[in-house]
């Protein structure tokens, strides 16, 4: 699986924006998140992937200061109540974990979470014990992540052990008490 596909996986989630629209206030551009209710300034995504909704589609870009968006060699202001989403960001220790994992684990695992209605947007528990565990030849140990779609909540227990052989299980249990585990086992 090459990086393009894993690109492509990830831009299949849902839930992968927060979406909303942009107020200019006091000289100051503020994001008022249409799910939440909640409004904070547009400075805490400088430099983030932004879809602003113009023109009856929407156009992606790069947040700038002062309202400013970037569309490749283009930059376009934003203008007051323009609808506009912004790419999530994942978990740091979650994201490593999807960096770290070979390709068979990691559609395993994604494709997986997607059929019960989870995206990997809906992480907001990540612990990665492989991330303590880099210089060692042979880590083992369990990572433990939490998914809330709005609707159920998903706890995943990830078993690895990568020595000679790699093996990956992935324990997923739902608070409605559907359980699935799958593992995968390779060469290294």
């Amino acid at each position: 699986m090459s990086q393009q596909q894993r690109a492509k996986l990830f831009q299949r989630q849902s839930r992968a924006f927060s979406a909303g629209t942009v107020e200019n206030i006091n000289h100051q551009w503020i994001f008022f998140d249409e799910e939440t209710d909640e409004a904070s300034s547009l400075d805490e995504y400088l430099h983030q992937d932004i879809e602003v909704f113009r023109g009856h589609r929407w156009r992606k870009g790069i947040i700038e200061d002062n309202g400013a968006v970037r569309f490749n060699k283009e930059v376009l202001y934003l203008m007051d109540e323009e609808r506009i989403r912004i790419r999530k960001q994942l978990i740091y220790s979650f994201e490593r974990l999807l960096e770290e994992l070979n390709d068979d684990s990691f559609f395993q695992f994604i494709t997986t979470l997607n059929s019960l209605d989870f995206s990997i947007y809906d992480c907001i528990y990540s612990y990665n014990q492989l991330t303590f565990l880099k210089e060692a030849e042979s880590r083992s140990g369990v990572n433990f992540f939490t998914f809330d779609n709005g609707t159920d909540i998903c706890s995943v227990q990830h078993h690895f052990c990568y020595a000679e052989k790699s093996h990956d299980r992935f324990e997923f249990t739902m608070n409605t008490g559907k359980r699935i585990v799958i593992e995968k086992m390779n060469n290294l």
